[in-house]
């Protein structure tokens, strides 16, 4: 099977969930989506993860973004861990997570980790998924993907930030330079020229003829 590159369509698969069997891009349908794994349930730092994904439901929701987890424990782990991540995080977990007890998506996703790489988290000659990220837009594009190992907790902000940064480059012709927040100046995408940026942005400033900073129109 060939790699997963970024332009790749996610491929397709069917699942049970928490919240009932899916077909993965019948779940994206029209909108942006965020397929995650973990380790395993019943961790530590995964607890946290789930945690502050359902603390950022709102954001994820306003952009457009279904969120979807994933690890190799069954349906009834799930729901006893789940529990266990509302009252730790005081929150109520809504997104699907994905039993992938057969392993079948991890492996589908390249998400299955390695002895070589982490003795710890391959138990039995049997590995658990370290924690991917694809990132996933409504044509079913792979527009990004992370790969953290287990010991790492994921920054969920910079994820947020990175959607921001995609769905803004869909719509303009522009891109967005080292640790850009939304509403800060972007850079002029190199294939527009000058005289045409100054017609698209209200304010465009030429650091190099190759780097021009331009700030964006209130209503973005």
């Amino acid at each position: 099977m060939a790699p997963l590159r970024l332009g790749s369509i996610a491929p397709d698969f069917e699942a049970e969930t928490t919240t009932g069997d899916i077909k993965f891009h019948e779940f994206i349908g029209d909108s942006w989506a965020i397929l995650f794994s973990h380790p395993a349930d019943f961790t530590p730092v995964c607890t946290t993860e789930l945690g502050e994904v359902a603390k950022l439901a709102p954001k994820f929701e306003q952009r457009n973004v279904k969120v979807i987890g994933l690890s190799t424990n069954d349906l009834n782990d799930h729901a006893q861990w789940v529990d266990d991540i509302n009252d730790v995080n005081d929150v109520t977990v809504r997104f699907p997570i994905i039993a992938d007890k057969d392993r079948k998506v991890a492996t589908l996703y390249d998400m299955l980790d390695s002895e070589e790489h982490d003795p710890t988290n391959v138990v039995n000659g049997i590995p658990f998924t370290v924690r991917s990220v694809f990132i996933i837009d409504p044509a079913k594009k792979i527009r990004l993907i992370l790969t953290y190992p287990a010991s790492c907790g994921r920054n969920f902000d910079e994820i947020l930030r990175a959607v921001d940064s995609l769905q803004l480059s869909d719509k303009q012709p522009i891109a967005t330079p080292a640790n850009w927040q939304p509403g800060e100046d972007v850079i002029v995408h190199v294939s527009v020229p000058t005289d045409k940026a100054k017609e698209l942005f209200p304010q465009v400033k030429e650091a190099r003829p190759y780097l021009r900073f331009a700030t964006l129109p209130e209503d973005n």
